[in-house]
């Protein structure tokens, strides 16, 4: 026999179990304290001695243990009955309303593709030198070169030049090249948790049911939005990194209401709950993807 108990029943079966138990023990404290102990004793000033050492107790109407077996059966089944919950305390997978066509986006909604850092143009050439002729009186003759007589007394004092200025600092290094941001890579990526699929459609296919069960499942309907009978489909735009995290997450569709930022807040989630996504390939390497998700608001 399959059985199987939700912790609400489980609560309340112990409950009554807890109230019957407590019961009993009043009931039979009451019934016990009722009995006149005069009357007892008038009853049994006439009993023999020898009738009163073959019984156990004074007065055999007040003996608590003469129903010592009816508690110990009645134990024996409390005992049961707990471990028979305890063993089919069944925790029930909260059902989660993932409205149709969750994922399909309008066509009417475009979306900016990702734009990466250009690299900076090069510097302009350096003009080039300019070439002035000389006069011909400043052409002296080339065979005949003056002697300059360089030789110093011992008296003269040599006097150093003036030290020259320090050349310029070197430019500084050129930032650092963003990565290409994909759009479509030959591996898209994936939402964690289909790893031990067979096939590539089998783990495309899981994780596509795993991220739209995260999402409504975390989700809240805006109070103004339900409402207002607000309903559609925000779309979020964010890049999967390398690593699996997500960033440079926004709303590319507001329907109002605060259900784009309601939809923003549990892409962002993610970062906050440790999940790492399978993060898209090209060519067999990491490299990074946007990802644009559609979450739908539908009132049940």
């Amino acid at each position: 026999m399959d059985l199987a108990f939700s912790g609400t029943t489980v609560i309340m079966l112990m409950v009554v179990l807890l109230a019957i138990v407590i019961g009993l023990i009043l009931f039979f404290r009451r019934k016990l304290n009722g009995y006149d102990i005069q009357h007892l004793r008038d009853q049994h000033a006439q009993r023999e001695r020898s009738d009163l050492l073959a019984t156990r107790t004074k007065y055999p109407e007040v003996d608590a243990f003469r129903l010592s077996d009816t508690f110990l059966k009645f134990s024996l089944l409390t005992s049961l009955l707990v471990v028979l919950l305890a063993f089919n305390w069944t925790t029930f997978e909260e059902q989660v309303f993932i409205p149709e066509g969750a994922l399909d986006m309008a066509e009417d909604i475009e979306i900016e593709p990702p734009r990466t850092a250009e690299p900076p143009p090069p510097p302009p050439p350096p003009p080039p030198p300019v070439i002035e002729e000389v006069p011909e009186e400043l052409i002296e003759d080339e065979d005949q070169p003056e002697f300059v007589d360089q030789s110093l007394d011992k008296e003269e004092e040599v006097v150093a030049p003036p030290p020259s200025a320090p050349p310029p600092p070197p430019p500084p290094p050129p930032p650092p090249k963003e990565e290409e941001i994909f759009v479509i890579a030959e591996d898209m990526p994936r939402f964690p948790g289909c790893e031990n699929e067979s096939s590539k459609k089998e783990k495309e296919a899981c994780a596509q049911k795993k991220m739209l069960e995260f999402i409504y499942a975390n989700i809240k309907y805006p109070p103004i939005a339900r409402e207002n009978g607000v309903e559609g489909t925000a779309v979020v735009t964010f890049v999967v990194e390398k690593d699996g995290s997500v960033k440079s997450a926004k709303v590319v569709r507001e329907i109002g209401a605060g259900c784009g930022q309601e939809a923003l807040r549990v892409v962002e989630l993610m970062n906050k709950k440790g999940l790492k996504w399978i993060p898209g390939k090209q060519r067999g390497k990491p490299v990074r993807v946007q990802f644009n998700l559609p979450v739908k608001f539908k009132l049940q």
